[in-house]
């Protein structure tokens, strides 16, 4: 029988010691808008030896992984101080989470040589395929007319798929998106400056990489990030504001935004020491418009270049 490509779910919970979880139906459902996975991806070793006939020779696979990208969008879970379905993904890109209990939920960078890690089922149909031990990196994407988005890009240990039918799932901790507009969208504030915004994002920029050596553990290993984005503003005058001394300046500054869909679905982005690079000229309807490219920068304290809060 013909697999459907519009039959897809995945499930995702996060792991106690790097140890495989067992997502279950609708407490690990995550609702996401994008879904692709790579089954099997690997280091394709030849083995060349040298024969008295032609033709290929044999192929083995090394260091077997599993890369699975996904996109949600960025919603609260409809309760202030409840994580969202999300929470499992977001801490596996390096992230560390505060619960002020009925309040809010606070993520920043981690620091820390034993980052959170997932377990997901990825579900195409009847055929179900596991990645263990999953972490990866992650952007924001929020540009007006639509509904600003999580993207995930995520890597596990390979295990191989089997014949399972998508359990039942329910969607929960999930509120509806709104979309990013004035009104809905509020407190928009660069370098001290409450411009015109059209667009933004934010890329974690997680480096990770999977390692596999004799005598250690099978493993998917952050090891750097370099957090930036760019963000797409109308062009205002130099006397209100001018981001060329911005960029060729020394310093940085604010750069946050607020998008609301009531209480429990509120989300407060900000990188309180971006950093501008080069700023180019666009048009949009016949308007100038100013593209600002940043890098979000941590204080001597570190670990404080970003943080998103779900209230």
């Amino acid at each position: 029988m013909p697999k459907l490509t519009r039959k897809k779910a995945i499930l995702i919970k996060a792991e106690t010691g790097y140890s495989p979880a067992t997502p279950t139906g609708s407490a690990n459902y995550l609702e996401v808008t994008e879904l692709s996975v790579e089954p099997v991806v690997s280091d394709e070793v030849t083995l060349d030896v040298i024969r008295p006939y032609l033709g290929n020779s044999q192929v083995l696979l090394a260091n077997q992984r599993v890369n699975i990208n996904f996109s949600c969008y960025l919603t609260g879970s409809g309760a202030a101080g409840t994580p969202a379905k999300w929470d499992a993904a977001i801490l596996a890109c390096g992230t560390n989470k505060a619960v002020v209990s009925t309040t809010s939920v606070t993520y920043t960078p981690e620091n820390t040589s034993t980052f959170d890690s997932a377990t997901i089922w990825y579900y195409t149909d009847g055929i179900r395929h596991q990645a263990n031990g999953c972490r990866g990196t992650f952007s924001i994407t929020a540009e007006v007319g639509q509904a600003p988005l999580l993207n995930f890009q995520m890597q596990g240990v390979y295990v191989a798929p089997s014949d399972t039918a998508i359990p039942s799932t329910t969607k929960s901790n999930q509120a509806e998106p709104v979309i990013f507009k004035n009104g809905n969208t509020s407190a928009f504030s660069i370098f001290g400056y409450s411009g015109i915004l059209q667009s933004w994002s934010f890329d974690m920029n997680n480096t990770y990489n999977y390692r596999e050596l004799v005598g250690g553990t099978k493993e998917v290993m952050i090891t750097e990030r370099a957090p930036s984005g760019t963000l797409l503003v109308e062009a205002p005058a130099l006397s209100a504001h001018n981001f060329f001394t911005d960029a060729t300046g020394s310093s940085t500054g604010t750069n946050t935004w607020q998008h609301s869909g009531g209480a429990g679905n509120i989300a407060t982005v900000s990188c309180p020491q971006s950093d501008f690079s080069a700023p180019t000229y666009e048009d949009s309807d016949g308007v100038v418009m100013m593209n600002l490219p940043y890098m979000a920068t941590p204080t001597s304290a570190g670990n404080n270049e970003w943080s998103l809060v779900m209230t």
